[in-house]
């Protein structure tokens, strides 16, 4: 079984690494300003600075120091193309994967990812619809973990039928911990974030709220939110929400790392 999944991809000193790549700052190409976590596309250059420009329209000049920004979560040095220098721009997923042109999707999989409902299922498919396509893997929303190991028997895991479970609030001593605990299966891994619902998995900025609202004890946490945030239901509260989710930029790294671990392992080849 799988444990939580917790590191931060972009944690540790990865200033002292001795090799940064360098690349070439093409319009459009999606970064992030190591410092200040701005991040936008390539527009321009100004007083030897790169312009960058966030899905907002809003603009900010960067000078070019050495690995000064993140691509895909890697630190990078960025330097201004010559003329004879430049080249098609990479086209990227909602994940920030690079998007492979005229790949129709697989046919589906054995192999399967749960997801605990349908807007958890929702959200991964908006980050990470195109990957899972091409690799061939559906995702299916339950209807919560409480019978989590019978049915994780009745799919009958094994090596050519790997199984992948997101959970929600999978944090020590939680009721969602102890009922993964019951998963044992080799061919199954079950990975989680530490928030209350998928919803708080978006980051408040996105949303256009300063943070998400503390909901008392006992109280159910999506109705709970709505009424702190003036909103009249929860199917209203979620078309907002994922009306905002663009990309892997918009919601937190504890899901962007689980969801990844998911992938990776239910499309391990065969033996690995």
């Amino acid at each position: 079984m799988g444990r939580m999944y917790g590191d931060d991809v972009l944690a540790g000193n990865w200033r002292r690494r001795k090799v940064v790549p360098e690349v070439d700052a093409e319009p459009d190409l999606v970064v992030e300003d190591a410092d200040s976590g701005f991040c936008g596309a390539v527009v321009g250059f100004e007083s030897g600075a790169v312009v960058l420009e966030d899905r907002h329209g809003r603009r900010r000049n960067f000078p070019l120091l050495p690995a000064a920004f993140l691509l895909d979560g890697q630190p990078v040095t960025l330097r201004r193309p010559g003329p004879a220098m430049a080249a098609p721009v990479r086209q990227r997923t909602a994940s920030g994967s690079v998007a492979v042109a005229g790949v129709r999707a697989q046919v589906a999989k054995a192999s399967r990812i749960w997801v605990e409902g349908i807007h958890d299922a929702a959200l991964v498919e908006r980050i990470w619809g195109d990957d899972l396509r091409i690799e061939g893997v559906v995702v299916e929303p339950l209807d919560g973990i409480d019978e989590l190991a019978a049915e994780v028997r009745n799919f009958g895991p094994g090596p050519g039928r790997r199984l992948g479970v997101l959970v929600d609030h999978l944090v020590p001593g939680s009721k969602e911990s102890r009922i993964v605990a019951a998963v044992t299966s080799p061919d199954v891994l079950v990975t989680g974030h530490p928030y209350v619902d998928v919803w708080q998995a978006v980051k408040p900025s996105a949303v256009g709220i300063p943070a998400w609202p503390v909901v008392p004890p006992g109280r159910p946490w999506k109705e709970g939110v709505c009424a702190a945030l003036g909103v009249a239901e929860p199917a209203q509260m979620w078309r907002r929400i994922l009306s905002r989710v663009d990309s892997f930029h918009d919601v937190e790294t504890p899901l962007i790392n689980a969801v990844e671990r998911l992938i990776d392992f239910v499309t391990l080849p065969t033996g690995s």
